[in-house]
């Protein structure tokens, strides 16, 4: 038998019923001044403190079947008392899982999942080591149907290793490992494809009637195309796509060689599905996402998060670049590797250009500060965050998009930002040094001197400017060199109240209330109800047809409850803003264009 780990962990789906995991923890060698244990407060790729440790039901600690004193040390940590050298320590601790998303754990009569996260202490001094951990069946029928579904690696040689996608031993060399492979249990639909040789694996949780062989297809043509983008090998000898499958929801969360997803079963392809639907192509997106992020962020990473704390917030202004730049990218790859066509990309990048213009935070927050505020502002979005904060997903994305067409312009093709990618994997990915702060400016400027001398300087000041300022960048400038038509239009028809809805029962509910439009300047606010319009009842699916009807500059009496208080208000509409993009390849298009157009999107 392999030589035992001195840390091992169990668990167990010990009360489906009650969303209860069992876990235990097992030290060969504590601490002798006495043993600490820490839970994380973060999860890596979801940028907010969200106390993990919130979720441990009971604790306990002993020692040869004797009790062992525990002191809780601060909101997450614990230290057991000394033990006798020689002697082996183990906590055991309980963990309600009942958050049905990718970030946490979720357990049920139907399946179970977790994040290592959520559910395994760290032991203190011995996180760079080897560590086991057992994954235990549930009692009961679902012990012969329950299969796993994870990334762990089985200890090779073992009898006790875990079967191929069954219960049983897993190995991780730290503990930051054996945290960053989430684990599926349950009745799942499995799916499998290679990229570039490397075996892919597709887990669907739930209930669905997927089309999981043209999912396979279409997913192998993206993978393959992203792991050419930065060079064969892949970093990942083999990896999973694990996806809950819901009624109504979307997420993603990248891991080393997995992602954990949730979507809507209506956003799956099924058996007869001609076209690619518009939640197909979401899906499709998502999946890309994470999967580029298995060289961005996962590799590719920030100093700052070189090696993480995950006891506390890690800042960075460059989550621009790391989100930013794979939400370029996530749709960049469906029209290169083939998967839609170059209208199809259009119309999603309109979209994404569409999101940055409604929002006048974008006018006010830079990328850099959203991205150093993430921690507060970004992921505790309120009613106001439209009128205050910049996504740097999204605008980091339009940054990406300009700074490629940028090069690819400057360079005659010859350079574009797959160049700067492929410098930041070989100095950064393969050798762990994390990008410092300023490091993505010098080399841009590097990438866009070999392509034409005198660019560089120009091009990393472009960028700084970019990522520290709130201007609009001129993106029907950019565009233009490559024969790509820019226009912009309002969404809708008629008068403008400025406000957005919130979705739900069908009330007009406001969600958000525009800075300086007719519905903030009358005294309308988030949370208001409206409920007549001149006298008219209103709802969520009437509003926008009873505002179509009026022209900019009338005045309407609004009837809204704020509380249960009944309330009057007088606007005078405004004209609904041009903020709804819609790109198209143009009609006259010169060989120079054409050229340059097909090196940016392949076709």
């Amino acid at each position: 038998m392999p030589h035992q780990p001195r840390v091992s962990y169990a668990i167990a789906p010990a009360r489906p019923e009650a969303h209860v995991f069992e876990v235990t923890c097992t030290v060969a060698a504590p601490d002798p001044a006495g043993q600490v244990f820490r839970l994380p407060a973060w999860i890596p790729g979801s940028y907010m403190i969200r106390e993990f440790a919130r979720n441990i039901v009971t604790l306990r600690a002993e020692c040869n079947g004797r009790p062992v004193a525990v002191e809780k040390l601060d909101k997450h940590s614990w230290r057991a008392a000394p033990v006798e050298g020689g002697r082996v320590l183990t906590l055991s601790y309980e963990v309600y899982a009942w958050d049905l998303s990718v970030r946490t754990a979720h357990l049920d009569a139907t399946h179970g999942f977790f994040n290592g996260t959520s559910v395994f202490l760290a032991v203190e001094g011995k996180t760079d080591e080897p560590c086991y951990v057992d994954i235990l069946p549930p009692d009961g029928p679902a012990l012969h149907t329950w299969k796993v579904a994870t990334t762990l690696r089985r200890p090779a040689g073992d009898p006790l290793a875990a079967p191929a996608m069954g219960f049983g031993l897993y190995r991780a060399e730290n503990y930051d490992e054996l945290v960053d492979h989430p684990v599926e249990m349950g009745c799942f639909t499995h799916g499998r494809f290679e990229a570039a040789g490397v075996p892919h694996d597709v887990v669907l949780t739930g209930r669905h009637d997927c089309d999981l062989e043209r999912l396979c297809a279409d997913l192998s043509r993206i993978c393959t195309w992203q792991i050419e983008l930065f060079g064969t090998p892949a970093p990942v000898d083999r990896y999973l796509f694990l996806t809950m499958v819901v009624g109504d929801g979307y997420g993603g969360l990248e891991h080393r060689a997995s992602t954990a997803l949730l979507t809507s079963r209506n956003d799956l392809p099924y058996v007869g599905m001609r076209e690619k639907t518009d939640g197909y192509l979401t899906f499709l997106g998502l999946c890309s996402h994470e999967y580029f992020h298995t060289w961005n962020v996962k590799r590719i990473k920030p100093a700052a998060f070189a090696p993480y704390d995950l006891a506390t917030e890690n800042y960075t202004r460059l989550l621009w670049a790391f989100e930013g730049f794979t939400s370029y990218y996530d749709d960049l790859a469906l029209v290169r590797s083939g998967v839609i066509g170059v209208e199809d990309y259009l119309v999603l990048l309109g979209k994404t250009m569409s999101n940055v213009l409604r929002g006048s935070g974008r006018l006010k927050q830079s990328v850099a500060e959203s991205s150093f505020d993430a921690w507060i502002k970004y992921y505790r979005q309120d009613e106001n965050a439209p009128n205050a904060i910049v996504s740097y997903y999204a605008k980091g994305a339009l940054i990406a998009l300009a700074l490629d067409l940028q090069l690819r312009a400057a360079s005659a093709g010859r350079k574009s930002l797959d160049d700067v990618m492929r410098l930041l994997w070989q100095r950064h990915g393969l050798t762990g040094e994390g990008v410092a702060e300023d490091g993505l400016f010098a080399l841009v400027g590097e990438v866009a001197e070999a392509g034409l001398k005198g660019a560089g300087r120009r091009l990393s000041r472009w960028l700084k400017d970019a990522v520290e300022g709130t201007e609009d960048l001129p993106l029907d400038e950019f565009l233009r060199p490559f024969g790509i038509e820019f226009r912009t239009e309002a969404a809708v028809k008629g008068g403008s109240l400025g406000v957005k809805l919130a979705g739900g029962n069908g009330e007009a509910k406001l969600a958000n209330v525009f800075d300086d439009g007719p519905g903030q300047r009358c005294g309308l606010s988030a949370g208001d109800v409206l409920v007549a319009v001149d006298g008219l009842k209103v709802t969520a699916a009437s509003l926008d047809g009873q505002l179509a009807r009026r022209r900019p500059g009338e005045q309407v009496t609004i009837h809204a409850f704020r509380r249960d208080e009944l309330m009057t208000f007088t606007a005078e509409l405004a004209a609904p803003p041009a903020d709804t993009v819609k790109l198209a390849s143009g009609k006259r298009v010169s060989a120079p264009m054409r050229t340059l157009r097909e090196g940016w999107l392949g076709s």
